[in-house]
């Protein structure tokens, strides 16, 4: 059984910032590509990044460039989300996901092509 547990989430000041772990089970994590995506109260689901199997290919939203930073520690089957410069439009629910995603443009940004996801974890960027 595949579990994707996230933590790290919290309450930050504008400008601030978090680092978010997904810590995966259940799987040959270092096979799978690992997303992270968002969702804010009454929007849609949004990508934000993605990682292939090694960690040498990696995918950002525009808006996310330069301030997000997605790693992943094979060894220890988590995936990491460093979050810098944070704005108030950055609050909303952080999710990491997996499945046989392929490490592809398209593919990563789409939340259909994950298999698993993880229960979430509430981000605030509030002063």
């Amino acid at each position: 059984q595949v579990q994707l547990v996230e933590s790290g989430g919290g309450l930050v000041q504008p400008g601030g910032s978090l680092r978010l772990s997904c810590a995966a089970s259940g799987l040959s994590f270092s096979m799978y590509v690992m997303g992270w995506f968002r969702q804010a109260p009454g929007k849609e689901r949004e990508f934000v990044t993605a990682i292939d199997w090694s960690g040498s290919t990696r995918f950002y939203a525009d808006s996310m460039k330069g301030r997000f930073t997605i790693s992943r520690d094979n060894a220890k089957n988590t995936v990491y989300l460093q979050m810098s410069s944070l704005k108030p439009e950055d609050t909303a629910v952080y999710y990491c996901a997996t499945g046989r995603v392929r490490a592809q443009v398209a593919a990563v940004r789409t939340p259909a092509e994950y298999d698993y996801w993880g229960q979430g974890t509430q981000v605030t960027v509030s002063s």
